[in-house]
């Protein structure tokens, strides 16, 4: 079995693996990270987004031995302490979320998002969440969220 390697939330970690390991289940099996969610199994929904080397990416997409040596944020490394990432405190302050199943995977998006466009207007901000989907809400909340998340971080 391959051996991975890789920094998650900044801490180095490696791992066995059978070569068709997806990296969510690598995250979430091997490492218990679990607020990474599965919800389609078939690259659909968003729920298993991450950041690898900066760009959100479905991790049930890509495969463990893909990962190695890369760099991934999941939504557990956001957070400094009980401090909330601005994303994170956006989504808490504006009602981003109801059942928060879909919500690691919009708040790893939107902070991609707002890595690459920083003032997103409201179309853009629909337009980047076309991979996310919500089974609970209209969106409005989500978007205004990551609005405001992205002025928190400077936008």
């Amino acid at each position: 079995m391959p051996t991975v390697s890789m920094k998650v939330n900044g801490a180095d970690v490696s791992g066995d693996v059978e070569a068709r390991t997806l990296l969510v289940q690598f995250l979430r099996e091997t490492l218990d990270m679990t607020g990474t969610h599965v919800g389609c199994d078939t690259s659909q929904c968003g729920a298993c987004c991450v950041l690898i080397d900066g760009d959100s990416v479905k991790s049930c997409s890509v495969l463990a031995v893909q990962a190695d040596g890369a760099e991934i944020t999941t939504i557990e490394g956001l957070a400094n302490g009980s401090d909330l990432h601005p994303m994170q405190e956006a989504f808490r302050q504006n009602h981003g979320l109801q059942c928060g199943f879909c919500t690691p995977g919009m708040v790893i998006s939107a902070i991609d998002l707002v890595s690459k466009n920083p003032k997103p207007t409201e179309q853009e901000v629909r337009e980047w969440l076309e991979g996310n989907f919500c089974r609970c809400t209209g969106y409005h909340n989500i978007v205004k969220s990551i609005q405001a998340g992205a002025q928190a971080m400077g936008g």
